[in-house]
């Protein structure tokens, strides 16, 4: 029995690690370029969580050497401005990567405007496109939630060829793009979801579990093989009988950190990485399109 807590992947600390990395591009390439990266983060209405999400993306840009080109729309513009927008944006040599900002209002087609946006601007790599590329094993922008796990995963050293891997999950923002990139880098991966009959016996199997449903609590110790590796995508609001609210994943961490060998904090394990991702994403666009 393991008697020990589980150790941290610490996406917060690896983060800014690449913050630091990518600063470093950004001064080195800008004085022979004569501008630095573009990030445009489309939002639309006033959607707080939305809003906050935003502000984090602009200061992270800030930080790092990115031009942000914001832009705020009211909660009644129409799916065709914005498309014109992003066809503005795609024409604008500025702008090396393009993000719209979900949820949108209900009135607006989110899938049709994320096509909209040039596949080699697609900050967030969700166009098909990217998603094309990702399933033939191709270079291109990738997803960046899932990218941000296969690099923190990467950092820590966990050797994933072979190992038994169950994504809970198959959204297009993380479970699929996610199982394709855990088989580009061998490993064997099971799809589950929270219809799943009997989650805990396919949970219990795997080396590394990937929690990405948005269900507070999903996976319990129980469910979780001794020393394997958990990894919580969650990112949900719960509120105490207090009336406070606070941020836990898809996993409880109580019973689940003290089987694991490594697990994922939430906040501070995968959510930063995801925004580290975006910008990286940013800066290969603009790599790439300067021929640097």
């Amino acid at each position: 029995m393991n008697t020990t807590m589980a150790k941290i992947l610490d996406g917060k600390a690896l983060a800014e690690k690449i913050h630091q990395e990518i600063l470093a591009i950004t001064q080195e390439t800008q004085g022979k370029i004569g501008r630095p990266p573009g990030l445009a983060v489309l939002m639309v209405g006033d959607n707080p969580a939305s809003a906050a999400y935003v502000r984090n993306k602009e200061k992270a840009c800030s930080k790092v050497g990115i031009a942000s080109f914001g832009k705020h729309f009211p909660t009644q513009t129409t799916q065709g401005e914005l498309e014109e927008v992003i066809a503005r944006l795609n024409q604008d040599e500025r702008v090396d990567g393009i993000l719209v900002q979900l949820p949108l209002p209900s009135h607006l087609d989110a899938v049709a405007l994320l096509n909209k946006i040039d596949p080699d601007k697609d900050a967030d790599g969700l166009h098909p496109v990217n998603l094309g590329r990702l399933v033939r094993g191709e270079a291109g922008l990738r997803s960046c939630t899932p990218a941000g796990v296969m690099r923190l995963l990467q950092e820590y050293k966990i050797c994933l060829q072979g190992k038994q891997v169950v994504v809970v999950g198959r959204s297009i923002l993380v479970g699929k793009p996610m199982a394709l990139m855990l088989l580009e880098a061998d490993a064997t991966v099971t799809i589950a979801h929270s219809r799943s009959l009997e989650l805990g016996k396919i949970t219990k199997n795997a080396d590394l579990i990937i929690a990405a449903v948005g269900r507070p609590g999903l996976i319990t110790g129980e469910m979780v093989k001794q020393d394997s590796i958990v990894v919580d995508v969650g990112m949900n609001r719960v509120t105490d009988t207090s009336g406070k609210s606070r941020l836990v994943g898809d996993v409880d961490w109580e019973s689940t950190a003290s089987v694991a060998e490594y697990i994922t904090p939430v906040p501070g394990g995968v959510g930063p990485m995801t925004v580290a991702m975006l910008l990286q994403n940013t800066v290969s666009s603009y790599l790439n399109k300067v021929n640097c």
